[in-house]
C-alpha cells in the first residue's frame, strides 16, 4: 500500500509533496490525540455484516410543526424501522445554495433550517451514519468562492480557471450545459470551472493547500460521527487539460490518499465511491482491495433490475450477477435501486443494446418521468439518468394493477439478495409517485425524486389499513427483519449466480452453517422450475417447506433455507 508521502510526491513532485506531507501528519497526530477511541478497529469482515441496512434520506424529509426536521426525522426512523436498519445517509445537511445540499456552501455548519450539530449527535445514539462529503465543488456562494472573487489570497488559487489555449475537447461532460462559467472578479471576468452547474464551482486540487483543507473538512466529518463517507462525483475531482479529466491517476491517488490517512485516524471510517459510470470503471475504485474504497455504488444494479422487470426476463442481470466480484475480504458492493439521483444508464451501456435503453427511456416518460442527457466527445447528446420515482419506473401510474406493488417489492428483494450492503432511498419505504408538481415547481427533472412529507400527513397513510405506502413500509420492514437475521446474507458469504429459468433472478448464499437460495420472479405469470439440489426448503418469508420443485407466483420472493437430511 502506498504511504502518504509517496501519494503526495506523486501529485504535485518532491519538493511540494513532501510538505504537504509534513503538513498532514501533524493533522493526523492531533487528530489521534484529540480522539483516541477512533483508533479502534473490528476486523475487516466484521466491520459489515447481514445487520447493515443503509437508509438515504434528506435531512427535511419529514417536516412538522414547531420542531428541527433532524428531530422529526429520528422520530421517524424509531417509530417506524427500530433497529431494521443500522445506518442513516444523511445527504447533504449543510447551509446550500442549490441541487438540494449538493452546492455547498460551507462544510461545517448545519443548515440551521434543519437542526443542529446536537440533532446529529442524538440521531448517532440510535444509528451509524454516513456523510456525504461533496468536494469536487463548492457553492459560489461560499466562502473560498467568495474570496476568490475579492482576489484575497490564498483562495485565488482554489479554482480552476483555464487558459484560453487550454485543450478542453476531450472532457467527458456529464451535464449538457457549457463545462466553464464566466464570473466577475477583483482582476476581470474569468471562466471557471463547473463540471455540474454554474453554482457548483470545482476545486483546483493541483494546489496542495485544496487538499489539505479537504483532508480537514474529512477528519471534522469523522470526528462528528461519521461512520461512512461518501464521496460524491469524485471520479470528476482532478483535472489535466488535453485529457477526459475522468478516472485519471491522481483522482485514484487522492481516494488513496484519503484511505490512507482514514487507516491511521479512524480505521473504522469506511469510504464509498460514487462513479455513476460503465461497471469497469465503477469497480476501479475498490484498488486493490486494500488501497481504495472498501465500497463502490452497483451502478449497474438499477438499470438491468428495471430491464428485467419491463420484459419479463431476467438473463441480462443474471448474465452481469455472475461477474459481480471484489477484490478482498475488506471491499464489498453498496447495492442501490433508488437514490436522490435518477437512475444511471452509461453504467447499462455494455449490457443493454441501444435499442434496450431507448425501450428504458420511453417507459420512463411515458410513466411521467423525464431522462436526463449528457454531452459525448462529439458534442452529441446521449441519456445520462432517468429521472423517476422507482415505483414508478415500474409501474405506468395511468394504468395501475394488483400486480404492481408485487412486481416493486420483488425489486427490492433483488437487491437484498446480492452479496453487499443495501442503500434503501426514503422513497422506497413508500412506493412513491412521481411529484410532478416538485417538477413544476423547481423545474428540475430529479425533483420528481425528492418529495418532501408533512408528517402527520405521512403517518394518516402509513396508519390507513390497504394504503400502499403502509403495504409496502410493512411488507419491507417484514423483508429486513428477516435478512438480518441470515449469516448467509452476511456482505462477504460467498455468491453464486444461476440461470435457473429466464423469469426468475436466483441467488444461492453459503455461508458456514446455512445455504440460502434467493428466488425472485420477474414475470407476471406463475412460473415453476427445480433446484439443482434435491432436499427440503423453508421458506424464511411464507414459513412454508417445500421440496426442490419450485413454484412462484407472480413476481414472489422466496428465500429458501435449507434443511439439513434427517
Amino acid at each position: 500500500m502506498p504511504t502518504l508521502p509517496d501519494l503526495l510526491r506523486f501529485l504535485y513532485g518532491p519538493t511540494h509533496g513532501d510538505a504537504a506531507a509534513r503538513l498532514l501528519r501533524q493533522r493526523l497526530t492531533a487528530f489521534r490525540r484529540a480522539h483516541p477511541a477512533l483508533q479502534a478497529a473490528p476486523p475487516p469482515t466484521e466491520r459489515l455484516t447481514a445487520r447493515d441496512a443503509v437508509l438515504i434520506t434528506y435531512g427535511d424529509q419529514f417536516r412538522r410543526p414547531g420542531e428541527p426536521p433532524l428531530r422529526t426525522l429520528h422520530h421517524f426512523l424509531r417509530a417506524y424501522l427500530g433497529d431494521e436498519i443500522s445506518t442513516v445517509h444523511l445527504l447533504p445537511f449543510f447551509p446550500y445554495s442549490s441541487d438540494d445540499g449538493f452546492s455547498v456552501i460551507d462544510y461545517r455548519r448545519v443548515d440551521p433550517n434543519l437542526g443542529t450539530w446536537e440533532d446529529i449527535r442524538r440521531l448517532e445514539d440510535d444509528y451509524l451514519l454516513m456523510f456525504d462529503a461533496v468536494i469536487n465543488h463548492v457553492s459560489r456562494q461560499s466562502t473560498w468562492f467568495r474570496a476568490f472573487l475579492r482576489g484575497e489570497s490564498p483562495y485565488t488559487d482554489y479554482f480552476i480557471v483555464p487558459p484560453p489555449e487550454a485543450d478542453l475537447s476531450q472532457v467527458v461532460r456529464p451535464r449538457p450545459w457549457p463545462l466553464l462559467t464566466a464570473v466577475k472578479t477583483a482582476r476581470g471576468v474569468r471562466r471557471v470551472w463547473t463540471t455540474f452547474s454554474e453554482d457548483q464551482i470545482d476545486l483546483n486540487y493541483a494546489n496542495p493547500a485544496v487538499l489539505l483543507e479537504i483532508a480537514d473538512v474529512l477528519l471534522f466529518y469523522i470526528a462528528r460521527g461519521a461512520h461512512i463517507i461518501r464521496l460524491d462525483a469524485i471520479a470528476y475531482l482532478w483535472k489535466t487539460y488535453g485529457t477526459p479529466c475522468i478516472h485519471l491517476p491522481q483522482t485514484h491517488a487522492v481516494v488513496k490518499l484519503f484511505r490512507a490517512m482514514l487507516n491511521q485516524a479512524a480505521p473504522a471510517v469506511l469510504l464509498l465511491t460514487e462513479t455513476n459510470v460503465p461497471h469497469a470503471e465503477n469497480i476501479a475504485y475498490f484498488g486493490d482491495g486494500y488501497d481504495e474504497a472498501q465500497l463502490v455504488y452497483n451502478f449497474t444494479l438499477p438499470p438491468l433490475t428495471l430491464h428485467a422487470l419491463h420484459t419479463g426476463n431476467a438473463e441480462r442481470l443474471t448474465a452481469w450477477a455472475r461477474t459481480l466480484r471484489t477484490p478482498s475480504k475488506a471491499t464489498t458492493f453498496f447495492n442501490f435501486l433508488a437514490s436522490h439521483d435518477g437512475i444511471g444508464v452509461r453504467p447499462a451501456e455494455g449490457w443493454l443494446s441501444t435499442a434496450e435503453i431507448e425501450a428504458l427511456t420511453a417507459t420512463i416518460r411515458a410513466h411521467g418521468g423525464q431522462v436526463s442527457t449528457y454531452t459525448r466527445p462529439d458534442g452529441s447528446q446521449a441519456p445520462y439518468e432517468l429521472n423517476t420515482t422507482w415505483y414508478d419506473a415500474l409501474n405506468n401510474p395511468h394504468h395501475p394493477t394488483p400486480l404492481d406493488v408485487p412486481r416493486f417489492l420483488a425489486s427490492q428483494a433483488i437487491m437484498l439478495s446480492l452479496a453487499g450492503v443495501p442503500g434503501i432511498y426514503i422513497h422506497s419505504l413508500f412506493g412513491s409517485s412521481n411529484c410532478q408538481r416538485c417538477y413544476r415547481q423547481k423545474g428540475q427533472p430529479r425533483a420528481l425524486n425528492r418529495e418532501k412529507f408533512a408528517y402527520a400527513d405521512l403517518q394518516a397513510h402509513l396508519s390507513a389499513a390497504g394504503d400502499r405506502a403502509a403495504r409496502i413500509l410493512s411488507t419491507y420492514r417484514r423483508l429486513l427483519a428477516v435478512r438480518r437475521r441470515q449469516p448467509a446474507f452476511h456482505p462477504q458469504v460467498a455468491q453464486e449466480v444461476l440461470a435457473l429459468h429466464p423469469g426468475v433472478f436466483a441467488v444461492r448464499r453459503e455461508a458456514e452453517r446455512q445455504t440460502l437460495w434467493a428466488l425472485i420472479s420477474v414475470q407476471p405469470r406463475p412460473l415453476r422450475l427445480t433446484l439443482p439440489e434435491s432436499g427440503l426448503y423453508h421458506d424464511l418469508l411464507s414459513e412454508e417447506t417445500t421440496e426442490h420443485h419450485v413454484t412462484l407466483a407472480p413476481y414472489q420472493v422466496r428465500w429458501l433455507e435449507k434443511r439439513p437430511p434427517r
